[in-house]
Parts: C-alpha cells; sequence; structure tokens
C-alpha cells in the first residue's frame, strides 16, 4: 500500500494499479499590513495559511480498475464534502484531515456501452483543520 485518503487506497500489486503522478504540495502563511501614517505599512504575522495537495490519478482498465466508477468516488466525496486524513507511507500529511476542494475527470478511451477503458483525475485538496488552535 502507498497510502490513502479516506477509503480510498493507493496501491500497486500485481492485481491492481491506484497510485497518483505530480504530486504537489504548497504551504503558506498569513499576514497582515497596518498602514502607518507618513512611513511604510508595519507587516504583521498571523499564523500559518491551510496548505493545498494537488495530484493526478491515471486510471487505466488493464491494470484492475474500473476507471468510471472511480471518478465518480473522487466526485461524489467532493459533492458531500467529506473531510478526510491523508496518508502516504507511515505518515499522516498536514495537521488534521483535507477537504476535496476541486475534481476534474478526463475521459480517455471509451468503449461500446459507455464503458470507460482509460482516463485521468485530478484532485485539489486543501487542509481542513476542526478544531480552533491546532497547528
Amino acid at each position: 500500500m502507498i497510502g490513502f485518503f479516506g477509503k480510498i487506497v493507493f496501491e500497486t500489486s500485481d492485481q491492481r494499479i491506484l497510485t497518483f503522478t505530480g504530486f504537489q504540495r504548497s504551504a503558506s502563511s498569513r499576514w497582515s499590513n497596518h498602514d502607518v501614517i507618513g512611513a511604510k505599512p508595519s507587516s504583521e504575522y498571523l499564523g500559518p495559511g491551510l496548505d493545498t495537495i494537488s495530484f493526478s490519478v491515471d486510471l487505466n482498465g488493464q491494470n484492475g480498475v474500473k476507471p468510471r466508477y472511480e471518478m465518480n468516488r473522487w466526485l461524489r466525496m467532493e459533492r458531500k464534502g467529506e473531510v478526510a486524513p491523508l496518508v502516504i507511507g507511515d505518515a499522516y500529511l498536514g495537521v488534521d484531515k483535507w477537504r476535496i476542494k476541486s475534481v476534474s475527470q478526463m475521459w480517455g478511451v471509451i468503449l461500446n456501452r459507455g464503458e470507460v477503458l482509460s482516463g485521468k483525475v485530478d484532485i485539489e485538496l486543501e487542509e481542513y483543520v476542526e478544531k480552533v488552535g491546532v497547528r
């Protein structure tokens, strides 16, 4: 097992390949500028911002997955507003959980009766901090 997000397990085996590419994490801080008459503004550090993570999941029916089903799993989670931990290896990422900020589907090869043989889903996650004051 590579890791998981909620009930979605990233894995590679001789039976099934469901993994991600282009994993990118961004972090930022929050600042406020206070105007000062006759001088430059004074900057004040407010704290860390919410991290974001983006990645792509390439789906191929020849790798033991059902691309359309997997794409719709991400879409359903996003539409329900589900939050979940993100774990890669044995490490939890972030301070709490993550929410799906956006899902983008790309259908590749379509077979008879609309079966999707291959495709890709692009995911953007944003940190979800449930408790006030958690760092």
